[in-house]
């Protein structure tokens, strides 16, 4: 396996954790607001790429300092090594936290199933009937509402999260999304940074204005809130 990135050290995306992050290479969605498009394309502009002998490597060489380990992507469960390199990884005695689409609740299952996995956050883009325009082929909902269900009974930590974007995110789409996770743990809403638009260059263009004030945020919050454990603002 080929890692398309690598983040040596993070305090932010494993919670609790320090971590190493790593990046595989390629996506099955095309959300035009990716703030990773050049793993979504497979043409990351890095300086280098990483084995996984020398991630491991560098895995063992800093035991002392790494909490845990990332791995995010574009999107991960595309990898037909995945569950491998979670073994390897876990092996060493690192903690290991996954970031998915929930394209693939398959993978999930069998992830889970191994206990290959310490804590995952699934991103629901939206309400998840109304994934077109975000996926280049049709996606059916029933897809994402079974990882859905799969990550919240696997006893595994979790949280789901959204980054919001205009026009796929408003307040109805909170609520659907909300009522969708019932009872989840932890729901994140991130706050839209501009970023490199090459998968879509048109779409900021067109849409005036995509991100949300943090007034804004604040009342997709409140919506929200209801429906989970813990809702928090990114």
């Amino acid at each position: 396996m080929v890692i398309g990135g690598l983040q040596k050290n993070s305090f932010i995306d494993f919670p609790g954790r320090i971590s190493c992050v790593l990046f595989l290479k390629g996506c099955n969605f095309r959300c035009p607001y990716c703030h990773n498009p050049e793993l979504v394309l497979g043409t990351f502009q890095g300086t280098q790429s990483f084995d996984q002998k020398q991630v491991l490597d560098l895995l063992q060489a800093r035991s002392g300092f790494l909490e845990g380990v990332v791995i995010t992507g574009g999107e991960p469960t595309l990898q037909p090594d995945l569950l491998s390199l979670c073994k390897t990884i876990r092996a060493l005695g690192y903690p290991v936290k996954l970031d998915t689409n929930g394209s693939r609740p398959d993978v999930l299952e069998d992830l889970f199933s191994h206990g290959a996995v310490d804590y995952v956050a699934m991103d629901i883009k939206t309400d998840p009937r109304r994934y077109h325009g975000l996926t280049p082929e049709p996606l059916d909902p029933t897809t994402i509402l079974t990882s859905i269900r799969i990550i919240m009974t696997s006893g595994v930590p979790y949280e789901f999260r959204t980054t919001c974007v205009k026009p796929f995110v408003d307040g109805g789409i909170v609520r659907k999304i909300g009522k969708s996770i019932e009872g989840a743990a932890r729901y994140a809403l991130q706050t839209f940074h501009q970023a490199k638009c090459i998968l879509n260059p048109d779409f900021f263009v067109s849409q005036n204005g995509a991100g949300y004030s943090r007034e804004e945020m604040e009342r997709l919050k409140a919506i929200a809130e209801p429906w989970v454990e813990e809702c928090i603002l990114r």
